[in-house]
């Protein structure tokens, strides 16, 4: 069999990877949504830090990183964040194997093309401030889930929207309270009232 660069085949995948999966979902989300919402949110987040907060960073790559922030969990799945973090042995064992899958993720990559893709794949020192706009992003966007849950009656998440409010709150993230004041309050409207 001819070698293929299987990359962008497997990556396709996302939208096969359901998140929220110890919950009753009204609507199902899959990681490709997910993972286009949070790119939108980070590219927010990094222009709120450069027009509010001073900042200088670039507001495009971090939209990427969001982009590929989950790739990983098409070979890991979607690991619910209780089990992911129920102890350190656990979170160690997890961590392992997300390295394990983003070296497999660059396996299927021609080798002149692995050095850009790595990065985007885990987070990295040198890009360590964007990252934490895209943790804040993915936080969000698990926020907006719970939320739209909420209004189509699930109580399932409930909890989730308190637990993950105070998650955001905890990031110390200005750029996130900001969205949080001016965009998180539009979700709570009908369609004739956001139009």
């Amino acid at each position: 069999m001819l070698f293929m660069d299987r990359f962008f085949a497997v990556t396709s995948r996302m939208k096969y990877i359901n998140r929220w999966a110890l919950m009753r979902n009204t609507i199902s989300e899959n990681l490709s949504e997910h993972s286009l919402e949070t790119a939108y949110i980070a590219h927010a987040l990094a222009l709120i830090r450069n027009t509010r907060f001073g900042g200088n960073v670039n507001a495009e790559r971090c939209a990427l990183l969001a982009m590929f922030h989950d790739t990983t969990e098409i070979i890991t799945g979607d690991l619910p964040t209780p089990i992911k973090y129920y102890n350190k042995e656990i979170k160690g064992a997890y961590t392992e194997i997300e390295e394990n899958a983003k070296n497999t993720m660059l396996s299927y990559l021609p080798p002149d093309l692995k050095s850009y893709y790595e990065p985007l794949l885990s987070p990295s020192e040198e890009e360590s401030e964007l990252w934490s706009l895209v943790k804040g992003a993915d936080k969000l966007s698990a926020l907006i889930k719970c939320i739209e849950e909420r209004k189509m009656g699930n109580a399932d998440f409930a909890m989730a929207e308190k637990s993950t409010l105070k998650a955001i709150h905890a990031l110390n993230l200005p750029e996130a309270e900001v969205f949080l004041t001016d965009f998180i309050p539009a979700y709570d409207l009908t369609l004739d009232e956001q139009t």
